[in-house]
C-alpha cells in the first residue's frame, strides 16, 4: 500500500484576515452554516480529544449540539470514557474536519458539566428510541455480545412502554469554554492559512500562524 504517493492539491481559496469576524463565534457560526447549507454529512460532527489522570490522550467523534457565547455543547453518559478523563482532567480539544471545503477548526479549552435543566430539555427534544438506548447502554464498558446490548434495549422499551421517558441520573451534557480556537483553511503548495483567536482579558486577538 503506497500512502506516500497519496496527496492532493488544496485549491479551494485562501483565507485573509479581512475575511474573519472578530468575535471567534461568529466566524464559526458562519463556517458552520455554510457546511450546513452545503448539506455535508454529519456537519456538526467533531473530534472530541480527551487526557486521562495517566496523560493517555483518547479521542472519539460526537455531535455538537450547541454553539453560543458561552461555549461548545455536546452530550454524554457521565460513566463513558470521556467523561471519567474530564473528570480528571477537564481540558479538552475539539476539531471539525470540513473536508470537502478544505476546513478545519480546531478548538481548545475546559469542559463542565451543563445544569441538569438543560440536559433534561435536550434528552426530551431525542427520539424515544435514543432515549431508551442511553439507558440501555453503559457506555464504553465491556458487553458479552451484541445479543446482550439488544436484549437490554428491550427491557428499557418494557418498562418505560407507558409515558415519558425521565432523564438519566448518568447521562447529560457537557460546554466547553474555549481559550483558543483555530481556523484553517487549505492553501495550494501546503501554503495553508491559519488564524487563531486566544482569549485575553481584553477580548479575543487574532494571530496568523505559519501552516
Amino acid at each position: 500500500m503506497d500512502l506516500e504517493s497519496l496527496r492532493r492539491e488544496y485549491l479551494r481559496g485562501g483565507l485573509n484576515s479581512a475575511d474573519l469576524e472578530a468575535d471567534p463565534f461568529a466566524q464559526f457560526e458562519k463556517w458552520m452554516q455554510q457546511a450546513i447549507d452545503l448539506q455535508f454529512t454529519d456537519p456538526t460532527a467533531m473530534t472530541v480529544a480527551t487526557v486521562n489522570a495517566e496523560g493517555q490522550p483518547s479521542q472519539r467523534i460526537v455531535l455538537l449540539k450547541h454553539v453560543d457565547e458561552k461555549g461548545f455543547v455536546f452530550y454524554t453518559n457521565y460513566g463513558s470514557r470521556k467523561a471519567r478523563d474530564l473528570d480528571a482532567n477537564p481540558r479538552i480539544s475539539l476539531h471539525f474536519p470540513w473536508h470537502e471545503i478544505e476546513r478545519q477548526v480546531k478548538i481548545c479549552g475546559v469542559a463542565e458539566r451543563v445544569p441538569t435543566a438543560e440536559s433534561v430539555k435536550y434528552f426530551l427534544s431525542r427520539p424515544r428510541e435514543s432515549q431508551l438506548a442511553a439507558y440501555a447502554s453503559k457506555q464504553s464498558s465491556v458487553i458479552s455480545s451484541r445479543s446482550l446490548l439488544l436484549g437490554q434495549f428491550e427491557a428499557m422499551k418494557q418498562k418505560f412502554q407507558a409515558g415519558e421517558i425521565p432523564l438519566p441520573d448518568f447521562w447529560g451534557g457537557y460546554r466547553v469554554t474555549p481559550a483558543e480556537i483555530e481556523f484553517w483553511q487549505g492553501g495550494a503548495s501546503r501554503l495553508h492559512d491559519r488564524f487563531r483567536y486566544t482569549r485575553s482579558a481584553e477580548g479575543w486577538q487574532i494571530d496568523r500562524l505559519a501552516p
